[in-house]
């Protein structure tokens, strides 16, 4: 009996440290005092295999790819763009989004464009510039952009991870990368890593925060925090990204919506919060200024540089060719002296 007792005891030890090496891996939301709930209805979880492109939950257009694994919004394919779009409006009034996502390809130093994740009024946005969807949206954008389009001197660097807000009568100015209508941002490097890369975006009582774990330390980093951004509910969540001349792979592996409670002191009339107009406060937007167009574009100067590499390089070879055959020459007639 006390045998049984024994390997009983041990076995419970063992589920319980099993259990907790689990909960240990799995990637969890921030750490928050308000309890959390995962909404499945408003989450992408793999295995996607059983997914249709027709899911009621869910609707794919473009170049977009279900696999078992991933979504991949767009091949590493010049000229592409993809969307995902959540049908069911999100009528949670704080919330956390948890995403890890990969962004990879064969280029070294030119690649792009990017990716977004959309918090929107429309049910889908329509192909267009901005990262595959259209200009002119109504709701939250989070930008994850890895190529400069140059509009005048950019006081950061690509990777580049910023946040939107527009109210439908704004619009995305993609020479300046939004830049200029922007309410935050921050350089991440995430694109081309080996290891998993993940994202956490919390708006909890009009307070916008956004944390990244991309050098694969199992540590968030916090990427920028805006209060007083304002946002409705009845909303749709939705993923799209796009390519141009350049090109990667922009591969979303999960996506888990949390709902969390509210704060103490927060409020929430569901017909009052359907109303809101999307608002944020943060830098006034600037005026547009053209760039004075280049003669040659990037591509053509690249093209440039390789010839004139090659000339450089058959130039210096002749003439080191032609010394080293005169220098055998004056050689071998010494040798008949």
């Amino acid at each position: 009996y006390g045998y049984y007792i024994t390997n009983n005891l041990r076995m419970k030890v063992i589920i319980v440290l099993i259990v907790a090496l689990a909960v240990t891996y799995c990637k969890t939301p921030l750490p928050m005092e308000k309890k959390v709930y995962i909404r499945r209805e408003h989450s992408l979880i793999k295995p996607y295999s059983s997914m249709s492109m027709d899911t009621p939950m869910w609707d794919y257009s473009g170049s977009t790819i279900v696999s078992n694994n991933e979504i991949r919004l767009t091949p590493d394919h010049q000229s592409k763009a993809g969307r995902v779009w959540n049908t069911i409006p999100l009528m949670s009034r704080n919330w956390e989004v948890l995403m890890e996502f990969k962004v990879h390809g064969q280029g070294r130093t030119l690649y792009g464009d990017g990716f977004a994740l959309w918090y929107t009024q429309e049910r889908q946005l329509m192909a267009g510039p901005v990262f595959g969807a259209k200009n002119g949206f109504t709701g939250l954008g989070i930008f994850f952009d890895t190529y400069s389009n140059h509009n005048g001197e950019h006081s950061h660097g690509h990777p580049y991870i910023s946040a939107v807000v527009h109210n439908g009568t704004q619009k995305y100015d993609h020479d300046t990368d939004g830049t200029h209508n922007e309410i935050a941002g921050c350089q991440s490097s995430f694109r081309g890593q080996k290891h998993d890369t993940f994202i956490s975006i919390k708006y909890i009582n009009n307070i916008l925060t956004v944390h990244t774990d991309v050098r694969g330390k199992s540590k968030w980093t916090k990427c920028f925090e805006v209060n007083n951004v304002v946002l409705p509910v009845g909303y749709h969540l939705g993923l799209s990204a796009s390519t141009g001349d350049l090109a990667d792979n922009h591969d979303i592996k999960m996506l888990k919506l949390y709902e969390v409670d509210l704060v103490e002191g927060q409020t929430f009339n569901v017909e009052e919060a359907l109303k809101i107009v999307p608002s944020a406060e943060g830098e006034p937007d600037r005026p547009h200024v053209e760039d004075t167009q280049p003669l040659f574009s990037r591509r053509v100067k690249t093209i440039f540089y390789i010839c004139f590499g090659l000339v450089f390089v058959l130039i210096v070879g002749g003439v080191g060719y032609h010394y080293y055959n005169k220098y055998i020459i004056g050689r071998n007639k010494k040798r008949f002296y």
